[in-house]
């Protein structure tokens, strides 16, 4: 691979061009890049966020814009049209959205102004939006998913089920706790991160990593170190699988 072909998908000149305020996130999500051997390496980024009722403090004091920020400077790394699809979700989908490089300044807490009642807590309808816009986009790239929570699914049924059938999709699912690490909510999304394969599902599609009460403390290398953690092992399984080609 020559060195062109190692670069990122944007460069640092147009981030500083469209998005001055990005720059550091990018840098650091760059670092995180190069250090799990991805550079070169394309793919497109989604973003799901929770909207239950128990979320509200995290809009009200920033952390969901800020993460929705540390997403989309990942993916100027990964996919060159700058733009992360979000869906939002609590109940049912709640809202989605195109967060654009350059025109993402206060947006996530904008729209989520706008959705009214944050209901309850269901996975498996923001998977299948998720699955469903993929398919749309005829793309037969990979995908990563970073998808946050702060507890476990009304569902777990449904959860499961949704992600062991999209294993056979060339998505992989990071998974991000928000909240007390010792709550038993998260049991469950330590259960989809460990499912067995080949029995439950044809490759290991996800991961799990649990960002704490206050997520916006933490550091950006350690998070975007944790959202990569697993992804290069799913690339090599996806393809050995023949869900990558």
């Amino acid at each position: 691979m020559n060195s062109s072909e190692r670069s990122p998908a944007i460069s640092l000149t147009k981030v500083v061009e469209r998005a001055p305020d990005l720059v550091s996130l990018y840098k650091a999500a760059g670092s995180s890049v190069r250090a799990h051997g991805l550079e070169g390496v394309r793919a497109a980024v989604y973003l799901v966020l929770d909207r239950s009722g128990s979320m509200r403090p995290y809009y009200r004091d920033g952390t969901m814009q800020h993460l929705a920020e540390q997403v989309l400077s990942l993916s100027a790394h990964l996919d060159d049209d700058g733009i992360v699809p979000v869906v939002f979700f609590s109940t049912d989908i709640d809202g989605s959205t195109d967060l654009t490089l350059g025109r993402h300044r206060g947006r996530i807490n904008k729209l989520h102004e706008n959705l009214g009642h944050m209901g309850r807590t269901n996975y498996h309808w923001a998977m299948d939006e998720v699955i469903d816009h993929y398919t749309a986009s005829g793309s037969d790239t990979p995908a990563l998913v970073v998808f946050q929570t702060d507890g476990g699914p009304t569902s777990k049924f449904a959860a499961e089920r949704y992600l062991c059938k999209a294993a056979r999709l060339p998505l992989f699912w990071q998974f991000i706790g928000f909240g007390d690490p010792d709550d038993n909510e998260f049991a469950f999304l330590r259960k989809l991160d460990t499912l067995a394969v080949p029995a439950h599902r044809v490759v290991d599609n996800a991961g799990f990593f649990h960002a704490g009460r206050t997520p916006r403390t933490v550091n950006d290398h350690h998070l975007y170190d944790q959202l990569l953690q697993e992804f290069p092992q799913w690339l090599i399984a996806a393809r050995k699988a023949h869900v990558l080609e």
